[in-house]
This record gives C-alpha cells, sequence and structure tokens, in this order.
C-alpha cells in the first residue's frame, strides 16, 4: 500500500505542476486546442462516464441495446437539436470519437454510396481531390490519413487518384478558383474534400457547387471544419454556399471536449439521403462501439455555451486574430497572408521565422519562455522537418479574456524571444495571471454551484462531498 501511495502521490504532484504551469503561467497559441469550461469538465466525470449505450437504426426505429441509459439517450437527441441548431442544419451525427473517425466515416460512406451508383464490382472511390499536405491540408485527408485504402490507384502513377487544389502564385493559402474548376471538369471526381490544418482563408464551396449542381453523379463536396468548427457562419456556412456534409473535432475553436461530429442536410428526398444513411451506419456498427458518454454530455454542456455566446465569441476571436497580427507586423516580423484580409479570416496567425532560425527550434525556445504555439512546414518548405513558420491561434487565450489590446503586449514578448533571444519568462507569467478566469460561460459562482451538485452525486460519502464542495464554491465565490 505505501509503493501505491508512493505512486499516486508523485502522479499526483506531477499532474499540479502541469496544471499551473499551462494554465497559470502559460500563454496557450496551439491553433487545435482550447479549454473547456469548468462545468463542461465536471460533465466529463458524471455517471454517463464509462457507460454503454449502442444503438442503431432497425426498420425505422431506433434500438438501444443496453438498460439503464433512458437519460444519455435523452441527452443524445438534445446535443443533436443543439448542434443542428448551431450549424443551421437537419442532420447531425454525434458518435465520432475524433475528428479524424469523422472524416473516415464519411469516406467509407461515399465510398459506399458511390458504388451504389454503379454497376460494376465494388471499387474504391475513382478520384478525390483535396488540399495538399504541403500547402496546410489536414493529414487525415490525405492517403496517409483517413483516406487510406478509400482512392483507387491512378494507372499512370500507381498512387492515389487524389488531385490537390490548384493556389495561387502570389498567396499559396488561397485556391485558384479558376483552374479548380478546369480540374474538377478533367477529372470528375467523386468527393472533393475542402478543409485544413493551416486555415486562414475561406474556401470556394459556393464556386464548385455551381459548377457541378446540373451534373448527373456529381461529386459529395465535403468540408473538414475541425479548426473552424466554432466559427461557422461568422468566417464561413458552407452548408448553405453548397456543401453537402461537414465535419469536425469539437475542441479546437467549439467550445467542448475532444470529440467529432457530422452535420448535413441530407433530408429524404435529397441525392444524397443514401450518402447519409451509409454515414449513420458507418458510425455505429462501422467505427465505434463505445462513443464515450461522458464528452457526449460534456458536447451538450458546451453546444448550450456555444449557442448562447456565438456571436460575441466569434468576432472577437477574429478581431483578436488580426489585430495580433498586425501587431507582429508592427513588432518587425513576417506574417503570412494577405494584408488586405487582415492576414487572416480565422483564428489563425501564420508567421514566418526563416530568418531567425528553424522553425522548431524557435517553436522550443517561445515554449521556455512560457509562449505555446507550434512549428509550422510553410507552402515553400521541403519538408515538415524543416518549418520555417509557426502556426499560432487566439481562440483560447480569448476566451481567458484577451482583447485586441492584449496581442500588441504579447507580440512584443514574441518578438523579443525570436529576435533577440531575450528572456521574457517571467513577464509571461505575470501577464497571463491577469487572464485565469473564462469569459463566454457562466460566472464561476454559479458554476461552483452547479458543479457542486454533480460532485455530490458521485463522492463517495456526505461528509466528504461537503467538504469537497465547499471548497471548490468558495474558489468560485473567489473568483467571481
Amino acid at each position: 500500500m505505501n509503493a501505491l501511495r508512493q505512486s499516486v502521490k508523485g502522479l499526483v504532484d506531477r499532474i499540479e505542476r502541469n496544471n499551473r504551469w499551462r494554465q497559470h503561467d502559460c500563454v496557450n497559441l496551439i491553433p487545435s486546442e482550447t479549454t473547456p469550461s469548468l462545468l463542461v469538465k465536471l460533465c466529463e466525470i458524471a455517471d454517463p462516464s464509462g457507460r454503454y449505450a449502442e444503438h442503431r437504426t432497425m426498420k425505422g426505429s431506433e434500438v438501444y441495446f443496453y438498460q439503464g441509459i433512458d437519460f444519455i439517450r435523452d441527452v443524445e437527441e438534445e446535443t443533436r437539436e443543439a448542434i443542428c441548431t448551431f450549424f443551421g442544419c437537419t442532420q447531425a451525427e454525434l458518435r465520432p470519437i475524433s475528428g479524424q473517425m469523422a472524416n473516415e466515416i464519411v469516406f467509407k460512406a461515399v465510398t459506399k454510396f458511390v458504388n451504389m451508383r454503379d454497376e460494376t464490382d465494388f471499387q474504391r472511390m475513382r478520384c478525390v481531390m483535396n488540399n495538399d499536405l504541403g500547402k496546410g491540408g489536414h493529414l487525415s485527408s490525405q492517403p496517409m490519413g483517413a483516406l487510406y485504402n478509400y482512392v483507387a490507384p491512378n494507372p499512370a502513377t500507381g498512387k492515389e487518384n487524389c488531385v490537390n487544389f490548384p493556389v495561387l502564385k502570389d498567396n499559396p493559402y488561397k485556391i485558384d478558383v479558376p483552374r479548380l474548376l478546369e480540374l474538377v471538369r478533367e477529372h470528375r471526381p467523386d468527393l472533393v474534400i475542402f478543409g485544413k490544418s493551416m486555415f486562414i482563408c475561406q474556401e470556394p464551396v459556393r464556386q464548385l457547387f455551381d459548377e457541378v449542381k446540373s451534373w448527373d453523379n456529381r461529386p459529395v463536396i465535403m468540408y473538414d471544419m475541425a479548426h473552424v468548427l466554432g466559427l461557422y457562419g461568422a468566417f464561413q456556412a458552407p452548408l448553405a454556399e453548397g456543401a453537402d456534409v461537414i465535419t469536425g473535432s469539437t475542441h479546437k475553436t467549439f467550445f467542448g471536449p475532444q470529440r467529432g461530429v457530422i452535420a448535413s442536410s441530407m433530408d429524404k428526398g435529397t441525392p444524397f439521403r443514401k450518402a447519409w444513411l451509409e454515414v449513420k451506419s458507418r458510425a455505429f456498427p462501422g467505427s465505434t462501439s463505445n462513443h464515450h458518454l461522458g464528452t457526449l454530455l460534456a458536447l451538450l454542456m458546451a453546444t448550450y455555451e456555444m449557442n448562447h455566446f456565438k456571436t460575441d465569441f466569434q468576432n472577437q476571436v477574429r478581431a483578436n486574430a488580426k489585430a495580433f497580427a498586425h501587431y507582429l507586423v508592427q513588432a518587425g516580423m513576417t506574417v503570412e497572408g494577405d494584408p488586405a484580409d487582415g492576414y487572416t479570416e480565422t483564428h489563425q496567425v501564420i508567421l514566418r521565422t526563416a530568418q531567425y532560425g528553424d522553425g522548431q527550434e524557435i517553436a522550443r525556445r517561445l515554449e521556455n519562455n512560457n509562449i505555446i504555439c507550434n512549428y509550422q512546414a510553410l507552402p515553400d518548405d521541403e519538408t515538415f522537418l524543416s518549418s520555417s513558420g509557426l502556426r499560432m491561434g487566439v481562440q483560447e487565450m480569448t476566451r481567458y479574456g484577451m482583447k485586441e489590446h492584449h496581442f500588441e503586449t504579447l507580440a512584443g514578448f514574441i518578438s523579443d524571444v525570436i529576435k533577440t533571444n531575450k528572456n521574457v519568462q517571467p513577464d509571461v507569467s505575470r501577464f497571463r495571471n491577469d487572464f485565469l478566469v473564462q469569459i463566454y460561460c457562466l460566472p464561476m459562482n454559479e458554476i461552483a454551484e452547479l458543479g457542486s451538485r454533480i460532485l455530490g452525486t458521485i463522492l463517495p460519502t456526505s461528509a466528504f462531498a461537503e467538504t469537497f464542495i465547499d471548497r471548490l464554491y468558495q474558489i468560485g465565490k473567489t473568483l467571481s
């Protein structure tokens, strides 16, 4: 027992140190992360965590294979309705537990769907169009990622028949639309995948849809919104522009836990209705059994927050990103993107650092000064391992209350570290300590009161619960 206590205490000590460093001392600029609200986190440890609620549609009815799940069944339906409200759509599949899984489910479903239209032997998708990985495309939308095994080989090359979107010569972050439409007419793909991981510009969904909408057997238009899911509508609304399906992870610009989502308006009577039915069947039993019910409950809570604070949060994120880019330029740094767009239309800011050193080394130097971002290969880099840029996102610090003018201070810290290797760690820690309480959620005293009710039902004894809850409540009062 002493050995167990020692191991447990050692781990808790490390957790405490890491929590304090990341949550109190560091400015987090990773564009694919966010810290959920405390209430969302508490939902993750409620009773559904570890339970099962497998279900599928059989003969027109939804059949559940476990008992004791009435509550979580209702939660899943309520989450679906809340997500559909957020996207302004009619269909949502919530069982993917990551954005990559959501993508793979769609790839499986489209492969099955295009085979329904063809009487030949079952085959892979003949051709897929996507963003080049070296131009900011996401790994999961590549043959080496979730697209693996779903695209037929090109007879001329022997490699998967993926055609990358052409980009503008003077701005490799934007698609060359006229050339894109030429390639679509030439290749007649089964699937077109928009969306990126290095993401600062809109994608030409409407232009593509207008080109293909009258085709027989037109391509399915998919938009992987993982990075910009929480900016839906303010940045771009693909479903309103002609996309058939969107996917994403719920923990980047969206306020949720780490899960995936698929959304669409493939209703009865629409051309791709059978494709949506395949999405549902590939979600379960095709890709998941237990779909992490604790995080499903947390997703509902996060979607309440998103639907309420959506407009204010989105506008502030985009304003902060543009301000951050401006202040970095003002500090003498080279920011990628079009100045006419404020360098970015999303939460991301891309910084070119080649003149000061390797991106990986600079990212580590910033980390040593409590500024967390990630190194990034830019479109003219040969490989990811020789990255000449940094990718940064403002969404998490926006939720901790940072406004446009605060990013001037932060840009100064970053410039000092990159240009002169100045030690700004103590200054960054002091700066971060002004931003410890989240906004765009309920006040901390209300979260403490509501959270105590969750904790009170899962803690082992009333005396233990009262002590634990009283401490939480006092913290909540102090922070409010």
